[in-house]
């Protein structure tokens, strides 16, 4: 909530994922260090950054296991510190949690986290299976170099179809 403190979302967050006070207060510690906000806690959040906000939001939610967790582009704010720190936090909580859904763009990310993944493309289901073999899928393509040759032909054909001219020589 934006116009609280950020000690007020901590204790807001952690008893609305089901902590009690005492729990949440004893977290408090942890929640702001592992979120690395020092003496801004006490500031409304509307004196945050948005990478301040995003990582006390992803230290609140990670302040305790879940049988399910779902993250969406938690690692895709603040400094690399915080993104070694976060992808630390959420191989510990994959293994304590039942489930962990992650979404990222992040290639590397899904690899070294997941062991299951699902490309999505537009609403649909493109692949589902073991991450690595659709990651593999999805670089393929992806490929920039690829991507530049397929354009490459797409001229070609183009300049056979207008029989070889050139713009400049039509």
């Amino acid at each position: 909530m934006r116009d609280l403190s950020g000690e007020r979302n901590i204790l807001l967050g952690c008893m609305a994922m089901g902590m009690t006070r005492e729990q949440a207060v004893a977290r408090r510690d942890w929640i702001v260090e592992f979120a690395d906000l020092g003496d801004f806690i006490s500031l409304p959040m509307t004196a945050y950054s948005s990478g301040m906000a995003a990582r006390l939001r992803f230290a609140i939610a990670a302040s305790m296991s879940h049988e399910i967790l779902m993250i969406d582009e938690a690692l895709a704010t603040g400094d690399a510190e915080f993104r070694r720190r976060s992808e630390k936090r959420i191989m510990q909580l994959r293994d304590e949690a039942g489930t962990v859904f992650l979404v990222s763009h992040s290639l590397g990310v899904v690899r070294m986290t997941c062991n299951r993944a699902i490309w999505l493309e537009k609403g649909k289901v493109v692949m589902d299976g073991e991450a690595n073999e659709v990651v593999d899928a999805y670089e393929e393509m992806y490929d920039p170099e690829q991507e530049a040759l397929e354009r490459k032909r797409t001229r070609a054909r183009r300049r056979r179809q207008r029989g070889g001219l050139t713009k400049a020589q039509r």
